[in-house]
C-alpha cells in the first residue's frame, strides 16, 4: 500500500478503488478485520475519507459490519456464488436484449475488436485459459454498458460486478471451458449485430447458465 497524495482528485474515491482492488485480488484477506488506524497510516490519509470509502465498500457487499466486531472483508460461500449466477442469468440476458436494440454500430465494431484481443490471449495461454481483465476489457461489462439502461448498469456493473470478481479470485476455479465460452461470446455478438434481441437474450442466458453449471461441477469435485 502506498500513500495517497492530497493534491489531485477525490481522496475517498481513490481510496475506495484501492481498497476494492486489494479485497478483490486477495491483498486484504477474506474475513479479515478492517483496521481504520492501520489503513489510515498505510495510505497517509485522515480517518474521515477512509470511513467514507469503507462505507461504499459495505454498500457494494465487499465489507460487512457485525455488532462488537467492526468491519470485516466479506467471507463468501459456494451457495452465494450460485445465487449470483442465477441473478446474472436473468439480468445479463436482459442486458443483451437491450444491447441488440441500443448499441451503436461503432460499439459493436469495438466489441468485435475486443473478442479479437481475447482470441489472441487464449491462443497464447498454455491451457487456453480465458480470464478477462476488468472494465472495458471484460466482454460482459461491455454488453451491460451497451444496454444503455442506467438501472441495469448500476445493478450489474456496481452492485454485482466486483462480487463476481471476488469469487473468481477467492475460489480460483481453473476451467477448460475457455474456448467454448469464447465461442458463445461470438454467438452473442452475432445476434446483437443482427439486431436479434430475442436471440441475444437466449444466447446470453444459456452462456451464463453454462458457466454456473461448470462452477457447480468444480465445486462438487472439491467436496
Amino acid at each position: 500500500m502506498s500513500a495517497v497524495a492530497d493534491d489531485s482528485g477525490n481522496i475517498p474515491d481513490r481510496i475506495f478503488v484501492l481498497l476494492r482492488e486489494a479485497i478483490v485480488e486477495g491483498g486484504i484477506a477474506a474475513g479479515s478485520k478492517i483496521s481504520e488506524p492501520e489503513l489510515a497510516r498505510a495510505y497517509g490519509i485522515s480517518r474521515g475519507p477512509l470511513r467514507e470509502a469503507i462505507g461504499r465498500l459495505e454498500a457494494c457487499g465487499l465489507v460487512v459490519r457485525r455488532p462488537n466486531l467492526g468491519a470485516r472483508v466479506v467471507t463468501l460461500s459456494s451457495a452465494q456464488l450460485l445465487e449470483i449466477f442465477h441473478v446474472r442469468e436473468a439480468l445479463e440476458g436482459m442486458a443483451a436484449r437491450l444491447a441488440a436494440n441500443n448499441m451503436s454500430d461503432t460499439e459493436i465494431v469495438e466489441l468485435r475488436r475486443l473478442l479479437e484481443l481475447h482470441a489472441r490471449q487464449i491462443d497464447q495461454s498454455a491451457d487456453h485459459a480465458y480470464f478477462q481483465r476488468e472494465g472495458d476489457l471484460d466482454f460482459h461489462y461491455r454488453i451491460v454498458q451497451g444496454s444503455h439502461n442506467s438501472r441495469v448498469i448500476a445493478l450489474l456493473c456496481d452492485d454485482l460486478y466486483h462480487l463476481v470478481r471476488l469469487y473468481r479470485y477467492q475460489f480460483g476455479m481453473p476451467s477448460k471451458r475457455g474456448p467454448r465460452a469464447f465461442l458463445e461470446h461470438q454467438y452473442i455478438v452475432d445476434a446483437i449485430e443482427r439486431r436479434d434481441a430475442e436471440m441475444a437474450e437466449l444466447m446470453m442466458r444459456s452462456h451464463v447458465r453454462a458457466s454456473r453449471e461448470n462452477a457447480e461441477r468444480l465445486l462438487a469435485a472439491r467436496t
